[in-house]
């Protein structure tokens, strides 16, 4: 009855003598006081872990147990923790309560907000060992220092390419599944990853915002403009292994290995004929559908290579001077 009336009346008698924190009944302030003295009175029978609360045990048993007691009457995905589910059903009712007081932007757990802050206030309070770099998740820490380790936990069922992180694993599953979400909604092309629909957006946009410090040219792609560096350095940076033959961009090495693996990926669905590049795929295809794209702004004549073209400008130009 005692405890009834204080659950009416609001009142917290119940004093933390460490942090002034109060409570409603004695038994929660027993159990607060563990953050202080550090007892954990729990023992768990299988890995000898400990907790605090009983509850605590009783949801970690789950582990060992397979135990996910929680249904979602949606979807029927099921959860060791009542807490679990109960944020997996906003999926479902796409209720997000957790708003961002600088951005207004709403989240469906306290902790992605939280998050997210970091955003506006610069925090990034997890640093690598190894290189100091820092990070504003402490998974996005984990997964940076397999960069240091070499760790790739994450193996491919269908190809056993291995991976750093479980995210990077499942867009390369979609090379096997054929699963390409990303859509532009200007011209339906679809990609694996969301990051390379914005990049192909900048060819909709004309947006090139990476510009060389040296020539000035400028890029789509951060990568695009630091393999161009290499023009200005000298650099070349990939090698390949089988004749140490070097380039200053990766996708050149990528063609040449070809070479020594006979590899033709490219192949025309008119006459079955085999290309190691996609370049020389789209110029063969030329000659079943006629199309010749590359047009001298002098004369108007077509070509069907840009290489063509180039060689035609020479001589045109110097005709029309």
């Amino acid at each position: 009855m005692k405890i009834q009336q204080v659950t009416r009346t609001g009142e917290r008698p119940y004093l933390c003598d460490v942090c002034n924190k109060t409570f409603r009944q004695r038994t929660h302030l027993k159990v607060h006081q563990r953050l202080h003295t550090g007892e954990r009175p729990y023992l768990c029978d299988v890995c000898n872990k400990t907790f605090r609360q009983r509850i605590h045990l009783k949801i970690h048993q789950h582990v060992h147990t397979g135990e996910r007691p929680y249904c979602c009457n949606v979807c029927s995905k099921a959860f060791m923790k009542l807490d679990n589910l109960k944020v997996h059903q906003r999926v479902h009712t796409g209720e997000r309560p957790y708003c961002c007081n600088v951005c207004n932007k709403t989240f469906m757990k306290l902790d992605y907000l939280k998050v997210h802050q970091r955003v506006h206030t610069g925090e990034h309070p997890y640093r690598c060992g190894d290189c100091y770099k820092m990070f504003t998740k402490l998974e996005h820490l984990k997964v940076h220092q397999r960069v240091h380790t070499a760790e790739r936990p994450y193996r491919c069922c269908e190809c056993e390419k291995t991976f750093g992180s479980k995210s990077e694993l499942k867009v390369h599953q979609r090379v096997h599944t054929g699963e390409r979400p990303y859509r532009c909604d200007v011209c339906n092309k679809t990609f694996i990853t969301q990051n390379s629909l914005k990049v192909h957006q900048h060819v909709h946009t004309g947006e090139r915002p990476y510009r060389c410090d040296v020539c000035n040219k400028t890029f789509i792609t951060t990568n695009s403009l630091k393999e161009h560096q290499h023009v200005h350095t000298g650099e070349r940076p990939y090698s390949c292994d089988v004749c140490n033959k070097t380039f200053s961009r990766k996708g050149n090495l990528t063609i040449h290995q070809r070479l020594h693996t006979g590899e033709y990926p490219y192949s025309c669905d008119v006459c079955n004929k085999m290309f190691s590049r996609k370049g020389n795929l789209m110029v063969h295809q030329s000659v079943h559908t006629g199309e010749r794209p590359y047009q001298c702004d002098v004369c108007s004549k077509m070509f069907k290579r840009k290489n063509d073209l180039k060689r035609h400008r020479l001589s045109c130009c110097n005709q029309h001077q």
